[in-house]
């Protein structure tokens, strides 16, 4: 599971390491939507909640899909600003195609670009999206049709909603986040100019490296991918709320954007050995770490995950049945359906490396 950047006849300058307010905005969001994948920042996520103005946090709960399993690729800035609002009209400048396509990438899956044809225009991409965005749930549902429908008016709304945020909780947090930033794009450019890129990517993370020939950046990630940024670059971008996350821009036309931790979690409390054993045993088959890699990015039920990779129901299960012995997923009975969750609490105390390794 391996995402390749292609830097082939890339110019070293074009590897930038710079600090984005949209991109430290949206793992603030994210951490809002998903408070369990970050206990080192809970009190602060439980805290905004309980100080957002009603109709504030309504918004931010109607466009979460954007930040919430994987982030909207225009909310990763390619050329970060000093400003939020200075990115904020980056993004205005995308054209509704390019926006629209992005979008729905978090409400349908990272499966399927709606590229060409555009849902905006064929019929057959826009019935596709609505039904992919259905299966996902009703919110989801909601959204896709009001983006189809009126892509102004919700790229309109989500625009306010980002600026809300602003005087909400991103101006202060931003502010307490510029030390760590600034020191560690210092670390980073100075590794950088001092012993090239292959130390500069192992210090990014344990899940970036250079291929040994030098022509692809490797990053561990949920799924075989390939893009390049010969032509373009790749632009670094750390991020106190995004730990232990890695997040990727790697969509066909876009600029590739890493978003990385800019320091790993402290270890947690050890576990007795049989615990260990257990839990080790469960993680080593490939396919039962692809399922948590999923359930990673919410709730899904025994049917969602084998549509996802191609298994059988039964097969699901069975991964299922060895995953809830080592006690690493919760329950949720939905209806008839049983939706599947990580029990993060387990998993961390197995060791920072496997959080790590199954969160990004």
């Amino acid at each position: 599971m391996t995402l390749r950047i292609d830097i082939t006849g890339m110019p070293p300058e074009r590897l930038r390491f710079a600090a984005s307010p949209l991109a430290e905005l949206t793992a603030m969001l994210h951490v809002l939507a998903e408070p369990e994948h970050h206990p080192q920042v809970a009190a602060w996520a439980a805290d905004v909640w309980a100080g957002l103005r009603p109709d504030l946090a309504e918004r931010l709960r109607e466009a979460e899909f954007l930040w919430r399993a994987s982030q909207a690729d225009f909310l990763l800035p390619a050329r970060p600003r000093p400003t939020l609002a200075e990115e904020l009209d980056d993004v205005d400048r995308i054209d509704d195609e390019t926006y629209v396509s992005a979008a729905l990438v978090t409400t349908c899956g990272n499966r399927i670009h709606f590229t060409s044809p555009s849902p905006l225009t064929d019929p057959t991409a826009r019935e596709l999206a609505l039904e992919l965005a259905q299966a996902r749930g009703p919110r989801q549902e909601a959204f896709a049709e009001r983006l189809l429908a009126d892509p102004s008016a919700v790229r309109a709304r989500v625009r306010e909603t980002l600026e809300a945020c602003g005087p909400a909780f991103f101006d202060t947090a931003w502010a307490d986040s510029a030390v760590p930033l600034a020191t560690d794009l210092r670390v980073k450019n100075d590794l950088l100019t001092r012993k090239g890129l292959g130390p500069v990517l192992a210090a990014v993370s344990g899940a970036v490296a250079l291929a040994p020939d030098g022509d692809c950046i490797l990053v561990d990630k949920l799924l075989d991918k390939a893009t390049t940024a010969a032509g373009t670059g790749v632009t670094f971008i750390p991020s106190v709320f995004g730990r232990p996350h890695l997040a990727i821009v790697h969509a066909p036309g876009w600029h590739p954007v890493v978003q990385y931790p800019v320091a790993e979690p402290h270890p947690a409390e050890p576990v007795s050995l049989e615990t260990v054993t257990l839990r080790l045993e469960a993680l080593a088959h490939p396919t039962r770490l692809r399922l948590l890699r999923t359930l990673a990015r919410g709730p899904h039920t025994n049917g969602e995950l084998a549509h996802a990779w191609s298994l059988t129901p039964p097969e699901v299960s069975r991964h299922l049945t060895h995953l809830r012995r080592a006690n690493l997923l919760t329950t949720r009975r939905d209806g008839r359906y049983i939706r599947y969750s990580l029990n993060l609490p387990a998993l961390t105390s197995l060791g920072t490396d496997v959080l790590a390794a199954v969160l990004r």
